[in-house]
């Protein structure tokens, strides 16, 4: 047992070294700015320019355009993040870059002037980067000699990503929409800026880990035409990594353009080629240009390798599909919840909401208070001033909590904020990830094609009920009233399709590829999920054109009836891939 291992389980919170929960605090702030400031977005940028909380009016188009781009470079810079923290600076560093990046993001937004925000939106992007996948890393890191407590360590971790965000959307939501958005952007770095100065002041918690990387001056590494299993070595060509780089620039370029061309009079495709506008030609060039390489190097494999990486391509493929619709719960569904959503609610009906919304606020935040304070019994005397910090955080959050719902109830009435629908994908997944935990570890365990396709299914049952619930709107109209119910359902079965697919995708890519190609195919898994949220800004800013030339209902209907068909492909290839995944479960 290495040093720094020894040195985590010697002080311990509920069975856990006290570095995990260092971790869990701060992922959590980082997921309340996240999730807080995405739950903001497309409201502020679509809202009317009068009024006392005035917007930018953007057309719908525009705004989820900006959005899709935001969401998926969030998710390709982890791949240069990991990078960088792998090879120069260590996962400690790059966390702590990370935070502070973002942080002078948030805050870059609360200016809201353009300038600002895009150079938010561009710090928030790098600043993601560096963050999210050195986190994990570190986690990793931590366990690698107690595997067993690992699973165990996943969840409590997941459980802080999920505070995070549960307490992100409810809060800087509510501020955001009722306050000032500015005040809504500005909270949301807030809490970022707390995160980083209680990882920064206790980051010697974690010994040895995440330290910058040293020097390898071993070179017989280069040497190497096979594994340590015997397998043939498949390093990158000089026309491999050419080819890469021409996808890389032009999928880059193409992903700022989107927004950039509907905002601006600026367009790097303006031009034609054989009558089909520039930026659909490269794309689909670029497009093409990555199959190519992904088939040229999979063949070069053996044929287990070969087979499972297949496998991983097939499931990333479905993903894309996955996040292309559930993605849409920041973009096209806020619009509905904002638009379309009777969301004035009054006497009894008034009242019952009052009493729920603070169970639901109160329950959970005590409960991670009180994992404050069994953290401070173990680590106040050495990292006094992170604790420190990481208290005045809480007092903060409390005080908050506290002015708004009596603020809440000191109201006659309630407009239930458009953001708060958001709260319920945290909300339902720390209800049911437990039970969801227990079946897969039971003799009910699904293949992991059905896991995909029951995922897919229940995805498009969710946007079933939207469809339903819209049917009565009239072709056209840019408002309507209809009951929340229906965006409550979509929610919850939008969560257990995340539940069959999110968690288990990442498992099946660590068991399916050897250990050296791990980093690769995740960054592929990434893109995957990259893919699916630009998809998600780009087919959810159809909401307009769509429901003009039919309705609302038909809107939703695609995301029903797509995931639908994507979950019977896969029970039908279910032989097929059990059978490419060679012993794999």
């Amino acid at each position: 047992m290495n040093f720094e291992t020894n040195d985590f389980f010697k002080s311990k919170v509920l069975g856990h070294p006290s570095g995990l929960f260092v971790l869990f605090f701060t992922e959590m702030w980082e997921r309340f700015s996240y999730y807080g400031m995405r739950a903001l977005l497309v409201l502020f940028l679509t809202s009317s320019i009068i009024g006392d909380n005035p917007g930018w009016g953007w057309p719908r188009e525009n705004a989820l355009a900006l959005y899709g781009s935001y969401t998926s470079l969030a998710y390709l810079t982890t791949i240069l993040g990991g990078y960088v923290a792998d090879k120069i600076i260590g996962y400690r560093w790059a966390v702590v870059l990370g935070a502070t990046l973002m942080t002078l993001g948030h805050a870059s937004m609360a200016f809201e002037t353009q300038f600002f925000m895009y150079l938010g939106l561009f710090l928030l992007v790098i600043g993601n980067g560096f963050f999210k996948p050195n986190m994990t890393s570190i986690v990793s890191n931590m366990y690698k000699d107690h595997q067993d407590k690992k699973d165990g360590a996943y969840t409590i971790f997941y459980m802080g990503v999920n505070a995070g965000a549960f307490l992100g959307i409810m809060l800087c939501g509510y501020i955001g929409e009722t306050v000032s958005w500015s005040w809504g952007f500005g909270l949301a770095g807030i809490f970022m800026f707390f995160g980083m100065l209680q990882f920064y002041f206790s980051q010697n918690i974690f010994g040895n880990v995440g330290l910058k990387p040293e020097k390898n001056t071993d070179t017989s590494a280069v040497k190497k035409t096979v594994d340590e299993n015997g397998d043939k070595l498949n390093p990158f060509t000089k026309l491999d990594l050419f080819l890469i780089a021409i996808v890389a620039i032009t999928g880059l370029l193409w992903i700022i353009n989107d927004p950039m061309s509907k905002i601006s009079e600026y367009n790097f495709f303006n031009f034609t080629v054989a009558g089909n506008p520039g930026d659909t030609f490269a794309i689909v060039s670029a497009v093409l240009i990555f199959v190519f390489i992904l088939i040229s190097r999979i063949i070069r494999y053996d044929r287990i390798t070969r087979d499972r990486m297949i496998a991983v391509v097939i499931f990333a493929f479905f993903t894309v599909f996955f996040w292309a619709a559930f993605e849409q719960a920041g973009g096209s569904m806020t619009i509905f919840a904002g638009d379309y959503t009777n969301r004035s609610l009054e006497g009894a009906s008034a009242m019952a909401f009052k009493v729920i919304n603070t169970l639901i606020t109160i329950v959970p935040l005590g409960i991670i208070s009180y994992v404050l304070f069994k953290l401070f019994q173990q680590t106040f005397a050495k990292y006094a001033l992170a604790n420190i910090i990481l208290s005045l955080s809480f007092v903060l959050i409390w005080g908050i909590v506290i002015w708004m719902l009596s603020r809440q109830f000191s109201a006659t009435g309630t407009e239930v904020p458009a953001t708060w629908f958001g709260i319920l994908n945290s909300l339902f997944i720390i209800t049911f990830a437990p039970l969801f935990s227990k079946l897969w570890e039971s003799k009910f365990n699904p293949s992991g094609a059905v896991k995909f396709g029951i995922g897919l299914l229940l995805l498009g049952l969710g946007f079933g009920f939207l469809a339903f619930g819209s049917s009565e709107i009239p072709q056209g109209a840019k408002v309507a009233s209809v009951s929340m119910i229906w965006l409550i359902l979509a929610y919850l079965f939008h969560t257990l399709g995340e539940l069959c697919i999110s968690p288990v995708g990442l498992s099946y890519v660590s068991k399916l590829v050897p250990a050296r190609m791990i980093a690769i195919m995740f960054g592929i898994w990434y893109l995957a999920i990259a893919i699916g949220n630009k998809a998600a800004g780009t087919m959810g800013g159809m909401i307009d054109k769509i429901t003009e030339a039919y309705s609302l209902s038909t809107f939703f209907l695609i995301f029903t009836l797509v995931p639908a068909a994507g979950a019977l492909i896969l029970f039908v290839l279910n032989p097929l891939l059990k059978k490419l995944m060679h012993g794999v479960k």
